[in-house]
């Protein structure tokens, strides 16, 4: 698999590198420069998730990992189902929240963690990540207790539901957690930040963890073959399916699956207020506010990361920018969405809620329609009991950290105060 950064073309790796390094020169992602295509797409579907994931992974990597790697990266990484549930009679739900954590953040973090453990040979790295919610509990139960990796974590104080924040600052060891007293995208470049200083990024041995890592990305192309082959051939004919959208890695992931020959007709990328894609894709003008914080927390990003690889395949020709829209689901929407779902019979959070009301404005008659579902509704317990005005049962990985202590440091947003403390830390 050789990569191109999207920012400097002279800058190509293999994917070893790409996910040691993370992120490229003048802060560039990533891109495969070639993506692969299934001439039997058919085939591929009818295959078992795992078996599947095998194929679609060793397709994108190519033959830099031995076939038999990647299967065992797959198979310790993917121990968890990705059900397909009927809302409606055309309207499915995929609920990517069965993992150890309960966010689909669990697909790409433990294979970003076992791909790291094949191809580190034992030498150390720091994993410095941001989260806006779930990327951080992923990402921490997916390397706690790695030996050579230790894992920083930076999230916006106060901005994350309590019981998404106890998830990954109550592990101890090798993660570290570090609230920055502003929101996720003062983390999201304090972390740019680090891997533009020599210093830092070479001699803390600096990797990214965030959905910039291709190695995460990867991961997430599977999820979206493993929806469609749990539909029926007539309901693949004609099917949109909506991603509720922050940093746009989750999106980008269904793109690549659509490149790979899957056939979704349609992508829609609801967001929350923070609105900076829809309001481009219906303006071409990329203008991004100041962000908002929400309900929907894990989408507060006005300056979404992975939206320079969606461009690089609408340039590229790769998809067409017709494939995808964009709606915008405000506070008030968001709880309709949710009270309209627990009528249904189905209990859902803000982030699906949002996924699901784009889906509906702009699903047309006779389509199938896929929303996400991207974090157990227990993570966000409080907000879900206001609205629905009823009470959820914790499961039992949240039961069994919900009482312990948070670990974590207390900074400003100030580079050189996180330099200090990453030293402190791990210098």
């Amino acid at each position: 698999m050789e990569l191109v950064n999207l920012k400097d073309a002279s800058e190509q790796v293999t994917f070893a590198a790409a996910v040691k390094q993370g992120l490229g020169k003048n802060q560039g992602l990533f891109f495969p420069k070639v993506l692969p295509k299934f001439d039997d797409i058919d085939t591929i579907l009818a295959m078992p998730f795992i078996e599947r994931s095998i194929e679609i992974l060793t397709a994108l990597i190519g033959d830099e990992l031995p076939r038999e790697t990647v299967a065992g990266i797959v198979k310790r990484a993917f121990e968890f189902e990705a059900p397909l549930v009927k809302v409606t009679d055309n309207v499915y739900s995929l609920e990517l929240f069965h993992g150890p954590t309960l966010a689909f953040k669990d697909f790409g973090g433990r294979f970003m963690a076992q791909c790291l453990v094949e191809i580190s040979d034992g030498k150390p790295i720091t994993i410095l990540t941001a989260t806006s919610g779930d990327t951080g509990a992923a990402v921490a139960h997916a390397f706690h207790g790695i030996d050579n990796i230790n894992v920083v974590i930076l999230y916006p104080k106060g901005k994350i539901s309590l019981l998404q924040e106890k998830m990954f600052t109550t592990l101890g060891d090798n993660i570290h957690t570090v609230a920055i007293e502003d929101d996720f995208d003062a983390c999201q470049q304090l972390v740019k930040s680090a891997f533009d200083d020599p210093d830092v990024r070479e001699g803390l041995h600096l990797n990214s963890a965030n959905s910039i890592n291709i190695s995460r990305l990867a991961a997430q192309v599977c999820y979206y073959f493993e929806a469609v082959s749990q539909l029926s051939e007539a309901e693949r004919n004609d099917l949109v399916i909506s991603v509720p959208s922050g940093n746009f890695g989750n999106l980008t992931a269904g793109l690549i699956a659509k490149v790979m020959g899957l056939p979704v007709k349609h992508f829609v990328a609801g967001t929350n207020l923070n609105d900076t894609v829809p309001r481009y894709l219906k303006t071409g003008e990329w203008s991004p506010k100041d962000t908002v914080a929400t309900l929907s927390n894990a989408m507060d990003v006005s300056q979404p990361n992975n939206w320079p690889r969606i461009e690089a395949m609408i340039e590229q020709g790769l998809v067409d920018k017709s494939l995808i829209s964009g709606d915008t689901v405000d506070e008030e929407y968001t709880q309709v969405a949710m009270r309209q779902l627990a009528q249904l019979g189905y209990v859902s959070e803000p982030h699906a809620a949002i996924a699901y009301k784009a889906l509906v404005r702009k699903m047309e008659e006779g389509q199938t329609g896929i929303f996400l579902g991207t974090a157990h509704p227990a993570k966000f317990r409080e907000t879900v009991e206001n609205v629905l005005g009823q009470p959820i049962s914790l499961p039992k990985p949240l039961a069994d950290c919900a009482g312990k202590e948070g670990l974590s440091a207390e900074l400003p947003n100030d580079y050189q105060a996180l330099k200090a403390h990453l030293f402190s830390l791990l210098g």
